[in-house]
């Protein structure tokens, strides 16, 4: 039962050199994932966030985009998540939020934020992919965030809002360039 502004004291931002492993810790969870949600009619799971987007800073948290059908019932999906072992941060609009290795000491060595959507609820992916698919934008979007981190080191809230404008701005490029496809 801690206040917001304890819990990112606990867990600031902090932002690290890009790691390969990252990919591996991915790789790891939606193994997990894929067995924890079998009966579960998911559409796409996906490595979204910065540990995705090769050579760039980020925080050491592999975000995870899991899409479901249409027709499933995304209460009982979270219930699934949350029994999987993930803690439910936050619910709104048809979207859930999840994290993994956050403990009373501090981060674990694996840390994961997961997101629940319907499926096409994905701008996560457009971004990313954009990013993958011009390194100078996202060296731009690197040093943004190297720009704004120790500024808001211990406002989660705020730095996702100084990222904001960046992030729309080319997930509005990308969805014109890669129409549809996803």
């Amino acid at each position: 039962e801690m206040t917001l502004e304890e819990l990112w004291e606990l867990f600031p931002i902090t932002l690290v050199e890009h790691k390969e492993y990252w990919k591996d810790y991915y790789c790891e969870m939606e193994e997990y994932l894929s067995c924890k949600l079998a009966e579960c009619k998911i559409v796409r799971m996906s490595h979204v966030g910065s540990t995705a987007i090769d050579n760039i800073w980020a925080k050491d948290t592999v975000d995870i985009l899991v899409e479901i059908s249409g027709s499933e019932n995304i209460d009982n999906v979270a219930k699934v998540i949350e029994k999987a072992g993930f803690i439910k941060m936050s619910s709104s609009n048809s979207r859930y939020s999840f994290n993994w290795g956050y403990t009373e000491d501090g981060f674990a060595d694996k840390v994961y934020h997961l997101h629940l959507r319907y499926e096409r609820d994905n701008d996560e992916l457009y971004f990313r992919d954009y990013m993958q698919e011009n390194p100078l934008l996202a060296r731009e979007y690197e040093a943004l965030k190297l720009r704004i981190w120790k500024q808001y080191e211990h406002d989660r809230d705020g730095y996702t809002a100084a990222k904001s404008e960046f992030v729309m701005k080319y997930t509005e490029e990308a969805k014109k360039r890669y129409v549809d496809r996803y």
